[in-house]
């Protein structure tokens, strides 16, 4: 089973917008990583390159047209016998890329691909917000570029409506997993007898993975110079320079993606660096807001120590366990911060850099996430504002470190 050669079929299995792509395209960097003949044959992409006619309206996937039942078929087949193909001359590892939802489509898959194992690996999210964000995402394709954005969301829910009739999740299959997509976590799973790579896409698939994210916190702001916490103040002119210097820092970087908290501190950041790129969306996620300080949330620290003595101390005893009153401490904050990076990192799929924009508190909690600090000393990390962090996490590569702007 734990074997490191050999020749392997991996089927993708699941829904759209269900995170199947950027998982095969993980499988495909480390294989590719580790010297390992590997290409994906995905049917979208045959599917626009072949098909003249605009195939984004919903109808196209409905099973009860059979002319459009009949051309995704004839796809299928095609990618099939590519990745057999592929298999029989150089190839060590070929990734069947599609929804390969029905128990026919699979059936279909076992009696071509006999000469290899074959490994399904189905992807599922139940979290409805990580659905609508990846259904956005998916109508921003250039075939989806005749509809409004409502229209285009709307015919890709209906899409997967269509599917979700012909959906017949993994169970009778020799060898497979079901994995969640956005936590990493695989479900089931099933392996019988020897699989090529298996110990490999086994911890690919529960590993968090990120090729650059650069980790900033937001430029100074009117309570840093008062020495307050929390609160939502705008930046001063020397926070608002500190932005730009961000932007032209990273203005050669491309860069899909920069996400923020809600916090007008973080938004006035990213703005400039997203207004450098030629295409780059900020992403506001609640998980990213500061710590709330609760009571004491506006107040300054020396504030606190007079007026609150009893906060002072028992904050100074246990920094990460304490919770301010009415509010959070490090301790109770961590669930949110993990999952907004898991939230980012899906939102992201597997884009070569991402930015997070983010605050003290918060940016000690997401360091602790890919760096380990024993948990005392998570609130004592260093987060300044005029330097960043650069991460990478792969199965082949970790690094961490702190770079000037």
């Amino acid at each position: 089973m734990n074997a490191d050669t050999g020749k392997l079929y991996i089927i993708m299995v699941g829904l759209p917008a269900m995170g199947k792509s950027t998982v095969a395209s993980k499988l495909k960097e480390n294989f590719l990583g580790e010297g390992v003949a590997v290409e994906i044959f995905n049917n979208g992409d045959l599917r626009r390159a072949m098909l003249k006619e605009n195939t984004s309206r919903p109808d196209f996937y409905d099973p009860d047209n059979q002319e459009g039942a009949s051309k995704r078929e004839h796809i299928a087949l095609i990618n099939i016998g590519r990745a057999k193909d592929y298999l029989a001359s150089h190839g060590q590892v070929a990734i069947l890329d599609a929804t390969n939802v029905s128990r026919k489509r699979r059936r279909t898959i076992e009696a071509i691909l006999k000469d290899h194992p074959l490994l399904f690996i189905e992807c599922v999210n139940d979290d409805p917000e990580m659905l609508s964000a990846s259904i956005t995402r998916k109508t921003k394709l250039s075939e989806f570029a005749h509809l409004s954005p409502a229209e285009a969301y709307k015919s890709f829910e209906r899409r997967i409506s269509y599917y979700k009739h012909i959906h017949a999740p993994l169970g009778e299959e020799e060898n497979y997993f079901v994995l969640d997509s956005l936590n990493n976590r695989i479900l089931r799973e099933r392996v019988c007898g020897r699989m090529p790579y298996f110990v490999k896409v086994r911890d690919l698939l529960v590993s968090d993975w990120v090729k650059n994210l650069f980790l900033l916190r937001h430029g100074e702001t009117f309570y840093n110079l008062e020495n307050r916490i929390g609160g939502d103040s705008k930046l001063t002119d020397r926070g608002m320079a500190q932005a730009k210097a961000l932007a032209r820092h990273f203005r050669t970087l491309h860069l899909p993606y920069v996400f923020t908290s809600t916090k007008r501190r973080t938004l006035e950041t990213a703005r400039p660096i997203a207004n450098m790129q030629d295409r780059c969306e900020i992403i506001t996620l609640p998980e990213f807001d500061e710590i709330d300080a609760g009571q004491c949330d506006g107040m300054r620290y020396e504030d606190i120590r007079e007026n609150m003595p009893e906060v002072a101390r028992a904050r100074a005893a246990d920094k990460y366990n304490y919770v301010y009153p009415a509010g959070e401490g490090y301790a109770t904050l961590k669930e949110r911060v993990d999952r907004g990076i898991k939230k980012a990192l899906y939102l992201s799929g597997n884009s070569d850099n991402i930015i997070i924009v983010g605050h003290q508190a918060v940016n000690r909690m997401i360091l602790s996430h890919f760096l380990y600090r024993r948990t005392e000393d998570v609130p004592y990390i260093y987060i300044p504002q005029d330097r960043y962090f650069h991460i990478i996490s792969t199965q082949n590569k970790k690094l961490f470190e702190l770079r000037r702007y």
